[in-house]
């Protein structure tokens, strides 16, 4: 077998090759021959000039298959390698990435014998390392699979670790896994510069250099090839700035008690293996740092806190600001011990059990060792069992994020090469037509003849094309890092302008994190909310102030807003001992024994306490998960619950139940599923979560701009209705989605129960037309199994009770179905989404850089005003005495004046690192190459990360993503205009002997490039328009456009070329001779210069999307400048002007004419243009034809 199929999210598939030995690749023996038979045949038989001809052409044929061997992985195979169908034959493999994550390459093929095998023979391994991941042959699969991590083993296998048990196992698995390091070479600028140069486009660049040169063209050429090195160099820079900036991040070399060989051993952290097992715990560096996690560890006995931060590279001022994001991890003390309700013989599960893992690259802000496990650590540490390494920790993941998914910057690159295939097909018509008419005249100089054809063909690749599509999106990628909101992929800014429906999580998306306590209702069998506490009983108030998961970092409180909100609403205290006390009256103090966190799948957590020797079980959870676990269920239940989910508040259910008498040991080793079952209700608790000041005002602009918007949440269905309603999602009357009361089918039913209709895939698309859907996650497991998810999901407006996968199936269906997708989230329990969308925009809740000028909404300063005042909601957990402020500096209070006196704590020196960030981000780039993707701004969660407390990124990111596009789209006209003309000039006029001067076409380049680089600045309006852009160049506007204004300028050059002619008729020009200036030289340069100013005019793509071209100012006035010199030297006011550029003086009646038909084709041109904006709008896509033809190919499939 010569091909494997890997499928996998980074290799695709795998070809084996052998290397062909160096005489036999193609690019030797074939051209050994030619050279042989050039002098053996050629030379005798041809002038010594068509012979330097022939041989020219040889070396430039031999030179081009050397550099498609560079260019081309396809090719360099074909030229240099051997297919082969036995792997032991094999050298190397071709590579072929899954789709963005590259370009193919081809690898090593390594053979190893695995020693410290168990088996008498050692085995032998085949394996490829590709972009610092290992893929190993799997001889019962067939295939190669990534190298296999201890990840996916039983709990019990983990909780009987002990470590490596000998020096051979210690070898076998350095050999296998490596060491602990992320291990990649800095290229030097000088590597990196060659690589730029040898690009298909900049070979072709120098290149074309190289033909102006042969046809006496200096300044032209070397201007241009300036230019080239100039922009090349500086992109090489940019990298190596890049490169530089990520090998900063390191493996941190912490000092380690290991348990290998029976014994506990001191190693850095960079030696770390898999399976190892470890005593880890906080640790500060000398200048009071903490330390990072050195690899993804799981955790056998104790718990930490830890700061997540470097997941999503998150950057705060203070502990104090409570968005850290913490994780409190189990205590795994007995083989016993079940993992969050699990038992020994399930399976560890990534994505589920995270709360038990600790990722490399987080600090440990506190950790709990637990000296009843059998296993001690000597150090009081946590102990760990190493899972994964290197450049396959969560902060590995992110480092090949950033090294391989990111592509050279351009947009659209696919119809790049489609529209120079179809500029060649003029120039091959051209250069065909000028091939046949110079062969005619026998006095003709082949040489130029051939140079000629060869100017007119590479004349319709402008050189520029690369350089202004990168200009392009850069210019955007800068705008975007100005705001705050960093892109690590690239090429997905132009699907920022495509996209066409928007998604949002709700909690701390579109409604804030600060958690307002209402009251709890309920108990009295009356729907009124009791916000008196004096009246609620104490077993409720026990519930609440008990059953959380709040911890204490550096005794400051930290953890859920809901949670502390509640603490504070009933007025107890809890102590860093895990114990609550009311802070009056006799209440009895709750000693918490054990916790069954929070998981997205079962919707609930619980508690284990001791409140005076008695053991209870306290719960809360989504009123309708608590409702099938209740002994007793209240009457009113439901028809309380519904009227605050109703009215947008968020509603928990609290129950209880005692437990006879029993041990500490037996209290913790109760299962979950006993805990949390036979409940006695206590109540429903409520909250409320304010919308974001901007929240509506961002999707109603959004709504405004021709975007569908829907809502993604884990919140009840009600509640979410309610938001949706406020935030203009939702406009029409609301059918939610759910299982009929009788238990037979589904039932869409309003939100007051009054209109009540039987569920039918086939009458959705219907329903949608008069109703607003809202789906919730209960329905998923129905809408899959009935496959009627392509049917229904891209109707819904609404989904509620959503777990993170079904989140990403929601996205998966609506690529499918044809929808350029923007997902909006938090970045925790949306990455699978965020990583589906094609824009995905992961929000961070930090404080946003300054903007300079007022483009931004007032509600955005707002927002960032809002985010900045301390909590009005905790002041007793806030830090006292701190406050931040916009800028991210600390300032202090006269209570707290003596603080200013100490040494920098590790609060300030994380504040003054914040301030650091914000002044770089300031300083950001020159306007030309793509920012720099700094620590800090990465996000492993999307290609967007947004440092703002609101969802306003997306507006900023759909408006540079327009304006990407329709700069991207005026470029592609503006150079499709000019090389058309470009090609007539070349090719026609210079059969007459009609060619331009050296400082004529010198000029001509400045201009051209003078404007690109100003119309790729222009910068988006403030406000999107209901009116959408062209998503691609071959559409019917651009298409007509080209050749309706191609047929003007040819006309217009014509007759100008005729009619100066008359005025010339006895002068005699001849085809090759050098240039001199003549009158219809004059002419055809004034008037070329003149269409292309006209074409910079006419096809400037500004409102409603860019600015206009009296709002761009430096195009303005370039634009009227070149007028005004055009003007000049048509007028010939200047003489000795005139005469340094070599233009003759032009007649009176000539003149007038040129200047009047030069107005009137400016006029036809733009008429033209307007016409065809009006009649060839940009669309939504249609959506719904792919869709019935998804689901009709579905149901084929089901049939098969």
């Amino acid at each position: 077998m010569s091909m494997f199929h890997v499928g996998g999210k980074v290799v695709d598939k795998v070809d084996l090759l052998r290397k062909r030995s160096l005489p036999w690749r193609l690019y030797a023996w074939p051209f050994s021959i030619l050279y042989v038979a050039w002098v053996t045949t050629i030379v005798p038989s041809l002038d010594i000039v068509d012979a330097a001809i022939v041989l020219g052409g040889i070396v430039a044929l031999h030179i081009l298959v050397w550099l498609f061997t560079v260019w081309s992985v396809d090719f360099k195979c074909f030229v240099s390698y051997n297919k082969v169908n036995n792997i032991h034959h094999a050298d190397a493999c071709k590579i072929t990435p899954a789709k963005f994550c590259g370009s193919k390459e081809v690898v090593p093929l390594y053979f190893r014998k695995s020693s410290g095998s168990s088996l008498p023979v050692d085995l032998e391994e085949i394996y490829f390392d590709f972009r610092k991941q290992r893929f190993i042959y799997s001889k019962e699969k067939e295939t190669f699979c990534k190298l296999p991590y201890p990840t996916k083993e039983i709990f019990g296998h983990y909780l009987k670790s002990t470590g490596h048990g000998s020096e051979a196992k210690v070898v076998a698995a350095t050999e296998k896994w490596g060491r602990n390091v992320f291990d990649y070479p800095q290229p030097t600028f000088q590597k990196l510069m060659k690589e730029h140069c040898m690009e298909p486009f900049f070979v072709f660049q120098v290149f074309c250099v190289g033909l102006w040169c042969l046809d006496e063209y200096w300044y032209y050429s070397l201007f241009t090839l300036f230019m080239l090195f100039m922009f090349e160099s500086t992109m090489a820079k940019s990298r190596l700035k890049t490169l530089t900036e990520l090998r900063r991040v390191r493996v941190d070399s912490q000092i380690l008690m290991v348990h290998r060989c029976g014994k506990w051993v001191k190693l850095s952290g960079t030696d770390l293996l898999p399976g190892d097992v470890v005593s880890i715990g906080r640790s500060s560096g000398q200048n009071g740092e903490d330390k990072s996690v050195p690899a993804d560890m799981l955790i056998l006995a104790g718990s930490a806190i830890v700061n997540e931060a470097i997941l999503t590279w998150r950057v705060y001022s203070t502990v104090e600001e409570i968005q850290i994001q913490f994780v409190k991890l189990k205590n795994l003390m007995r083989s016993k011990i079940s993992i969050m309700g699990r038992g020994l013989e399930e399976k560890l599960s990534a994505k589920r059990d995270k709360g038990h893992v600790l990722f490399g690259g987080t600090k440990i802000l506190q950790h709990s060792p637990d000296k009843t496990f059998p296993l001690k650590t000597p150090d009081g540490g946590c102990l760990a069992v190493v899972l994964r390494t290197g450049f396959e920790t969560s902060q590995g993941k992110l480092m090949r994020t950033i090294l391989f998914s990111t592509e050279r910057v351009t947009a659209n690159s696919w119809e790049s090469g489609l529209f120079i295939l179809f500029l060649v097909v003029f120039a091959v018509i051209a250069a065909g037509y000028v091939l046949k008419k110079g062969l005619e005249d026998p006095t003709r100089s082949k040489y130029k003849l051939l140079l000629s054809c060869s100017l007119i063909i590479t004349s319709v690749i402008p050189p520029e094309l690369p350089m202004e599509l990168s200009i392009a999106v850069n210019t955007s990628l800068i705008a975007l890092a100005r705001r705050g909101i960093f892109c690590t992929e690239p090429f997905r800014i132009p699907f920022g302008g495509k996209v066409d429906i928007c998604c949002f999580d709700k909690t701390g998306t579109l409604t804030s994190d600060d958690m307002e306590f209402c009251g709890v209702v309920g108990l009295t069998g009356s729907t009124d909310l009791e916000s008196d506490m004096s009246k609620v009983p104490t077993r409720t108030l026990e519930i609440l102030a008990s059953c959380h998961a709040l911890v204490f970092v550096d005794n400051k409180l930290v953890g859920d807003p809901l949670e502390k909100a509640a603490l504070k609403g009933i007025d107890w205290s809890y102590k860093s001992d895990e114990k609550a006390l009311p802070k009056k009256g006799s209440g009895h103090p709750v000693q918490i024994v054990q916790r069954y966190h929070f998981a997205s799948h079962l919707k609930r957590m619980s508690v284990v306490v001791r409140i005076q020797e008695e053991y209870f079980a306290f719960v809360k959870g989504a009123p309708e998960i608590i409702q099938d676990r209740l002994i007793d269920i209240p009457s009113s239940y439901v028809e309380t619950y519904k009227k605050y989910t109703r009215q947008g508040s968020r509603v928990l259910a609290l129950a209880y139940k005692p437990f006879p008498d029993m041990t500490v040991s037996e209290a913790r080793s109760l299962d979950r599923d006993i805990v949390e079952n036979g409940l006695i209700f206590a109540g429903f608790v409520v909250f409320n979560c304010p919308i974001r000041s901007d929240s509506a005002t961002v999707l109603s602009e959004l709504k405004g701009s021709s975007h569908d918007l829907v809502m993604i949440t884990g919140d009840q269905a009600l509640t979410a209705c309610h938001v949706a309603s406020q935030v203009h999602i939702i406009s029409k009357p609301t059918l939610i989605l759910g299982p009929a009361r009788n238990g037979g089918g589904y039932n869409w039913t309003s939100p007051d129960e009054t209109e009540i209709i039987q569920y039918s895939d086939n009458e959705v698309e219907a329903l949608s037309e008069t109703h607003d859907l809202c789906v919730g996650g209960d329905c998923f497991e129905m809408l899959q199994q009935t496959s009627a998810a392509l049917l229904v999901i891209p109707h819904v407006k609404v989904f509620a009770r959503v777990a993170p996968e079904q989140k990403e199936l929601i996205l998966t269906t609506f690529k499918t179905v044809g929808r350029i997708t923007l997902m909006c989230g938090d970045g925790t329990n949306d990455v699978g989404a965020l990583k589906q969308a094609h824009v995905g925009v992961a929000l961070l809740n930090a404080l946003p850089p300054k903007e300079s000028g007022n483009t931004r909404k007032e509600t955005s300063k707002d927002e960032v005003a809002k985010s900045a005042r301390p909590k009005k909601s905790k002041p007793a957990l806030e830090a006292p005495g701190k406050t931040i402020s916009p800028n991210g500096e600390g300032s202090s209070r006269a209570a707290s004046h003596s603080a200013g006196h100490r040494h920098l704590n590790a609060a300030e020196l994380q504040r003054q690192k914040l301030k650091k960030m914000m002044d770089e981000l300031n300083e950001e780039g020159d306007g030309r190459a793509a920012p720099i993707v700094k620590l800090g701004d990465a996000s492993m969660a999307s290609p967007f990360t947004a440092k703002h407390a609101s969802v306003s990124p997306t507006t900023d990111i759909i408006r540079q993503g327009r304006s990407t596009l329709v700069t991207t789209l005026q470029m592609f006209k503006i150079l499709g205009l000019n090389c058309l003309a470009t090609a007539y000039v070349l090719s026609v006029m210079y059969l007459d002997g009609v060619k331009l001067g050296d400082v004529q076409a010198t000029i001509s380049g400045v201009f051209t490039a003078a404007f690109f680089l100003f119309i790729s600045h222009a910068r988006p309006l403030p406000h999107l328009s209901a009116q959408r852009p062209h998503s691609n160049v071959f559409c019917s506007y651009v298409l007509l456009s080209l050749l309706g204004q191609f047929a003007i300028h040819l006309f217009f050059l014509i007759s100008s070329v005729k009619e100066a002619e008359k005025y010339m008729p006895d002068e005699c020009i001849e085809p090759d001779s050098e240039f001199h200036p003549n009158l219809v030289n004059t002419v055809s340069y004034t008037v070329s210069m003149m269409l292309q100013v006209a074409t910079f005019a006419v096809n400037y793509m500004g409102h409603p999307f860019n600015q206009s071209i009296s709002e761009n100012k430096p195009f303005l006035f370039a634009l009227s400048a070149s007028v005004g010199f055009f003007t000049i030297i048509a007028s010939d006011l200047f003489r000795d002007l005139n005469n340094s550029l070599k233009l003759v003086p032009l007649p009176g009646g000539l003149r007038d004419k040129i200047l009047i038909w030069a107005l009137l084709m400016f006029l036809s041109c733009y008429g033209w243009e307007r016409l065809l904006r009006w009649a060839f709008p940009g669309r939504i896509p249609a959506w719904k034809k792919r869709q019935r033809l998804a689901a009709a190919n579905l149901e084929k499939k089901k049939l098969v």
